[in-house]
């Protein structure tokens, strides 16, 4: 819990401070559109988010569409994302890894960046955590709700962020393994396989039709005479057990195990185990097929328009990655350094989460170098990987420890500890743990201090984020000023004249969400965003006469522009420039107001 409360601590800190910026007024037209309207622009633009907008249609029927309430839902879902991310971090390495993982998630400034936006991208990043802590577990012990569960996060998770499914290559890779070759070692619990597990904390093989429920008989042998007593086959395993260095010898009389190797029964069982697993991940996926297909297939058709403003993928934009994803240069060059050490500590457990990070990473670069994909805020969804990876790698971390007693060099209040070798075996992790360098304790303090760090070195960048949301920093819009001064300046009568209206600015959608009900009339729309069922609406033909007895007009203008006027092309312009001189003019940071009179 500690990681998911300091992720929403963090991420409520100034969630409000920024003005939203265009991705969120999108959100904000798209979400209080009555719902026939809502389905009618999926149709036309912006379908692969869709569902989303469904979902914060009913949420800002309930909350509003301030600032604060557009941004919740994803602080929450930031907040969920944290704690699952030590979760899984401590299935998959151990708790203090992943205590660490989580709380070097939660500092990061990726994480309040789209903790702090209304957009998908964080309820996405808690979805593909959630699958992959459900997929490990349905590994380990698979049952059909573990199965369904799976199911309906890869399928709420495809519904939400499409380019979010190729997390399902890092899954691939590890259910054919398991399936090739018998249980990887990211489904076994840290520091043990299953052949060291003893036999009460082994997995037990579960079939999906079969009831696991107590009331269940169990299955018994008979024993040669009919009076011999019945013993449940469970007590009678057919490997040798490393946990104890005694061989279990069978009570049956022709077992191979008098003497001789274990037979052939476990490797079956396992072999039969991985199988099951297999089927059960191919299952699994069906929901997700059956659900997200109509959609993917919808929002290809419209790539050529959504995705318009994305270039091809370049090495540059491979290299800049881990500064870009992380929202701070410095802070990804740290993880990633952290990340790698991670890998080199874990070796063959590291591949679940390593896989998570890079497959959908390069099947992004891959497909965006051929068509219009690379964008860096899709692959968000990867971070808490590497904040698993990086959690193994802090989890190693070590103070300068004090002088370790021998003992030789006892005290005669602590006198020296001996033995028994079978006493040994059994003792030697917890001594080690005692006496070694650093306690458990002083690494998770040394972790945390890492963890400060990161959070230090990624404090300007939190401070510039709660300032603008636009990347890069420099290029803010400040649509919050634009309105105020229209707001202040406004008569009756007065209209407004936008440009460019037809770009992924918005300079129409951001003075109406700032101005409401007092916005000027948009005199030379025929046909506003929800008529036309898109992002934009249409002007008219003829501007000339759709501006007629309009004696004074708000020009809005994006980017910084010193003559307003003449930045504005075609007959717009010229049917402005004709009619009208400039009387004032207010510069903005990325935009530009002017006063027209005739």
């Amino acid at each position: 819990m500690t990681p998911g409360l300091l992720t929403l601590v963090v991420t409520l800190a100034g969630i409000g401070h920024a003005q939203p910026w265009r991705d969120e007024l999108a959100t904000w037209s798209a979400a209080t559109r009555p719902l026939s309207d809502l389905a009618r622009m999926t149709r036309t633009i912006d379908a692969a988010t869709g569902p989303y907008y469904l979902l914060m249609h009913g949420w800002t029927a309930i909350a509003g569409t301030s600032p604060t309430a557009l941004r919740l839902p994803s602080a929450l879902a930031m907040a969920v994302a944290a704690a699952l991310t030590a979760r899984l971090g401590a299935v998959l390495v151990g708790r203090r890894a992943g205590l660490l993982a989580g709380l070097l998630f939660a500092v990061l400034p990726v994480t309040s960046r789209y903790g702090q936006e209304a957009r998908p991208y964080a309820l996405a990043t808690l979805l593909a955590v959630l699958a992959t802590l459900l997929l490990v577990e349905a590994l380990r012990r698979p049952t059909w709700r573990r199965w369904a569960g799976y199911a309906a996060a890869v399928a709420a998770l495809g519904l939400l962020h499409l380019v979010a499914l190729t997390l399902l290559a890092a899954h691939a890779v590890v259910v054919l393994l398991t399936a090739a070759h018998g249980p990887a070692g990211v489904v076994d619990p840290p520091g043990q396989s299953r052949a060291q597990m003893p036999d009460a904390s082994r997995p037990r093989r579960r079939h999906l039709w079969r009831s696991t429920q107590p009331r269940d008989r169990t299955r018994v042998e008979h024993h040669g005479c009919h009076d011999a007593p019945q013993t449940p086959t469970a007590f009678h395993p057919a490997t040798r057990s490393n946990a104890g260095g005694t061989p279990r010898v069978s009570p049956h009389p022709g077992s191979r195990e008098h003497g001789t190797d274990a037979p052939e029964a476990e490797p079956q069982n396992v072999t039969g185990e991985a199988r099951e697993a297999l089927a059960g991940w191919l299952l699994a996926l069906v929901p997700a097929v059956v659900l997200v297909t109509p959609l993917a297939l919808v929002a290809r058709g419209q790539r050529g328009r959504q995705l318009d403003w994305v270039d091809p993928a370049r090495l540059p934009d491979l290299a800049a990655l881990p500064g870009a994803l992380a929202q701070s240069g410095v802070v990804g060059g740290f993880v990633l350094a952290l990340a790698a050490l991670g890998v080199a500590r874990l070796g063959r457990r590291a591949l679940l989460p390593a896989a998570a990070v890079l497959l959908p990473v390069l099947l992004m670069f891959a497909a965006g170098t051929m068509v219009p994909l690379w964008v860096t805020r899709y692959l968000v969804f990867t971070v808490p990987f590497a904040c698993v990876l990086a959690g193994a790698a802090l989890a190693a971390a070590r103070v300068t420890p004090a002088p370790a007693r021998t003992p030789a060099t006892a005290t005669p209040a602590e006198p020296a500890r001996t033995a028994t070798p079978a006493a040994a075996g059994r003792t030697a992790a917890p001594v080690e743990a005692e006496q070694g360098p650093t306690s458990p304790r002083g690494r998770v303090a040394a972790g945390i201090a890492v963890v400060v760090l990161a959070g230090l070195l990624g404090l300007p960048d939190q401070a510039a984020l709660r300032r603008t949301h636009e990347w890069p920093r420099s290029a803010p819009v400040d649509y919050a000023g634009a309105a105020g001064t229209i707001r202040a300046g406004q008569r009756p009568g007065d209209a407004i004249v936008y440009s460019p209206r037809d770009g992924w600015l918005f300079p129409d959608l951001g003075m109406a969400y700032h101005l409401g009900s007092r916005l000027p009339r948009d005199v030379l729309v025929v046909r506003d965003q929800r008529q036309d069922a898109s992002l934009w609406a249409v002007e008219c033909d003829d501007p000339a006469r759709c501006l007629a007895g309009v004696d004074r007009v708000w020009l809005v203008v994006t980017g910084r522009r010193a003559d307003p006027l003449a930045a504005v092309p075609g007959a717009k312009g010229d049917a402005l420039r004709a009619g009208y001189t400039v009387r004032q003019v207010w510069p903005r940071p990325g935009i530009t107001v002017a006063l027209l009179v005739r």
